[in-house]
């Protein structure tokens, strides 16, 4: 199962009907978020990044500004830590 299938399993379990199901490119933008967030600050960033950008994009977020947004701070902070 890839994860698109996933996610459209997901969908369908959520009830999330009439919401546009992801593509590609959204989950490949999920994990590369979920992936600078576990790195650059720690593992458990992971879900808790990916879920808060599930919460902006609920509010109206636009899904690649936020999510380019979130892996922007998380590499600041990894490079902040450097600096320290």
């Amino acid at each position: 199962m890839t994860l698109v299938e996933w996610s459209e399993r997901v969908f369908e379990e959520l009830r999330l009907s009439g919401s546009e199901p992801l593509q590609k490119a959204d989950v490949d933008r999920i994990l590369d978020l979920a992936r600078d967030a576990a790195h650059s600050v720690a593992r458990p960033a992971a879900p808790l990044t990916t879920y808060l950008l599930g919460v902006a994009v609920g509010r109206g977020a636009d899904p690649e500004e936020a999510a380019a947004a979130l892996s922007r701070l998380a590499l600041a902070h990894a490079e902040d830590d450097k600096t320290d």
